[in-house]
């Protein structure tokens, strides 16, 4: 059985674009709070709370990449990486919680409106708009094909959609004076943040029951490992997460009886060819197909 080990520390660049957007999403998630609460705009206080989904996501990530770098115990053989989904799965809980509080208060607005001073709202909500560009902007520009980081910009990118909306809302409200307008955008942004909420859930309850993760193709593995030259037929293929972007796989190649190629080729290929798919731990087993395992498939 041979083992291939490797694994992806991130540069400091990347550091710098998690450090950052956490800063400017933190200090903009407190600035929408303050003035969502002081100017009577509960879209705003929705932004702010989605805004605050992103900090613990990015924080997760960023501790993630904190804990993969410990080394493992004889006890903890795999590493800390798989906190991060303990992380995720309260971080999904805490979102849904503080949906159902927007929900709640939005459609009490109904009720009994409250006056909206749209300026104050109206630049807050600018702001979100800005930060949330900026921050995608940021990740785009590093690592534009690492899957991870592709994820945090189109979740920045969504909700610099739920800044621009509130932003409209609170224009249109100051300008026509409609009060509903606030409580039914607020409505909405806890609907969106409880999606959110709901599918990080389901993400990490299944990475946490060791499911394929989604960024990974099973098929296209599968295909990849058909494909070399030396391999004849496969089984018990395994792919998990191991914490933050680390993922592992383990697999029985059987090789042809005729083949020239000699195993360390077989397997220096194998390896190869999966760390392009963005697996980075890999145990192979291979076997000749006269071998108990490969006629039965044990």
């Amino acid at each position: 059985m041979a083992h291939h080990h490797h694994h992806d520390h991130g540069s400091g660049g990347r550091r710098d674009a998690f450090r950052l957007t956490v800063l400017l999403n933190g200090g903009l998630s407190g600035l929408q709070i303050v003035v969502g609460i002081a100017f009577g705009s509960i879209a705003l206080i929705g932004d702010a709370l989605h805004n605050l989904g992103d900090v613990a996501g990015l924080l997760l990530g960023w501790g993630a990449e904190h804990l993969s770098r410990r080394p493992p115990t004889e006890r903890f053989s795999y590493g800390f990486g798989r906190s991060t989904q303990l992380a995720a799965v309260s971080n999904a809980v805490l979102i849904l919680m503080a949906s159902a509080v927007v929900c709640v208060e939005a459609i009490q607005r109904f009720g009994r409106p409250e006056p909206l001073v749209a300026g104050p709202v109206a630049w807050a909500a600018s702001a979100g708009l800005v930060v949330n560009l900026v921050s995608a902007r940021l990740f785009g520009h590093h690592h534009q094909h690492d899957l991870n980081r592709r994820a945090a910009v189109l979740h920045l990118l969504s909700d610099a959609a739920v800044s621009a909306a509130v932003l409209l809302s609170a224009l249109l409200a100051g300008a026509t004076g409609w009060t509903w307008l606030d409580p039914l955008t607020g409505l909405g942004v806890g609907l969106s943040v409880a999606w959110l909420g709901v599918r990080l859930l389901r993400d990490s309850l299944a990475e946490s029951l060791d499911a394929v993760p989604n960024r990974i193709d099973a098929d296209a593995v599968r295909e990849t490992l058909r494909s070399l030259g030396a391999v004849e037929a496969l089984h018990h293929l395994h792919i998990w997460s191991m914490g933050g972007s680390r993922v592992a796989l383990t697999v029985h190649l059987v090789r042809p009886a005729d083949h020239a190629w000699n195993d360390d080729r077989l397997l220096q290929e194998a390896n190869h060819a999966l760390a392009d798919l963005g697996i980075n731990h890999c145990t192979i087993q291979i076997e000749s197909p006269a071998s108990p395992c490969a006629r039965e498939g044990c």
